[in-house]
């Protein structure tokens, strides 16, 4: 006897779950896409000193964003920033959640706890806390003049490695929780059997672990470089005004400059940038995975 579901039957299941996506598809279209479609057209304004934002069609916005070296220095600098955050939060991040999917203690649940628990406190108040460390009378100073290492502070705050440090203190844990439920999914008698053919633990690794955890590792890598890019706290408070990345350069358009052509031309080129260079990687690393 035929166990499959008539037709008519199937049909109305499909036209319920279609039925059942429309609203958040609404949400997205009007919450989302509506205010992106209007940043973009007040992109293609013209910004005059005085008279805030005059209607037109035009690329100028563009073209004075790629024609000045500032702005490239900037695309750069927040790129590189993102790239060096994200090796690093995958580098730190995979063995972390290696023991948390592997761990059998009955403090699995405190150790995921702990690392949940930064999510609970905003960036800035983070950001402010590493401000406190890394200060030229904070504690990382304060704790190396006091054991007779440096005679003179180290000049952390307001540097690139500051903001390095933040951003991949704020992103670790996506990484970090991406990974290890991946990781917890892959079974663990797949490892013993590569152990049991000669295999060591960097073959088992490189062979077995990495490609049956890349679905984690290309989330944990989108998500953490999408995060590193539009960052905005950490490089303001750590950075200081000096060093610009694309996020406060976009706040700085719009709130002080009240430049909203230009700012919502900088916000579509942060955002294209983001979106290609992500896809470029998921291209490359799923054709090395083939």
């Amino acid at each position: 006897m035929s166990t499959t579901a008539p037709e008519p039957v199937a049909g109305a299941r499909t036209g319920l779950a279609g039925l059942l996506v429309v609203p958040a598809t609404l949400f997205v279209a009007i919450g989302l896409l509506g205010p992106i479609a209007i940043l973009f057209r007040y992109s293609l304004n013209q910004f005059i000193p005085g008279q805030f934002m005059v209607d037109g069609l035009t690329i100028e916005n563009y073209v004075k964003f790629f024609t000045d070296g500032y702005y490239l220095n900037v695309l750069a600098r927040t790129v590189r920033v993102a790239v060096v955050c994200t090796v690093a939060c995958l580098i730190m991040g995979f063995p972390l959640a290696y023991v948390l999917a592997r761990t059998q203690s009955r403090f699995k649940n405190l150790l995921i706890i702990a690392v949940v628990l930064p999510l609970f406190v905003g960036n800035a108040v983070r950001a402010a806390g590493w401000m406190t460390a890394f200060g030229s009378r904070g504690a990382l100073n304060a704790s190396l003049m006091g054991m007779g290492l440096i005679d003179q502070p180290l000049e952390i705050m307001f540097t690139e490695n500051a903001v390095l440090i933040g951003i991949i203190a704020v992103n670790l844990p996506f990484m970090v929780l991406t990974l290890q439920s991946v990781i917890e999914g892959i079974p663990r008698n797949v490892e013993e059997a590569a152990f049991s053919l000669g295999a060591g633990p960097a073959a088992m690794f490189r062979r077995v672990l990495w490609p049956l955890a890349l679905p984690g590792i290309l989330a944990g890598t989108i998500l953490t470089f999408i995060l590193a890019m539009n960052a905005y706290a950490t490089p303001v408070l750590l950075g200081g005004p000096r060093f610009q990345m694309m996020g406060p350069l976009v706040y700085g358009q719009f709130a002080q400059q009240n430049n909203w052509p230009f700012g919502g031309a900088i916000s579509f080129i942060l955002m294209t940038a983001t979106i290609i260079l992500t896809v470029a990687a998921h291209l490359i690393v799923q054709r090395r995975y083939r």
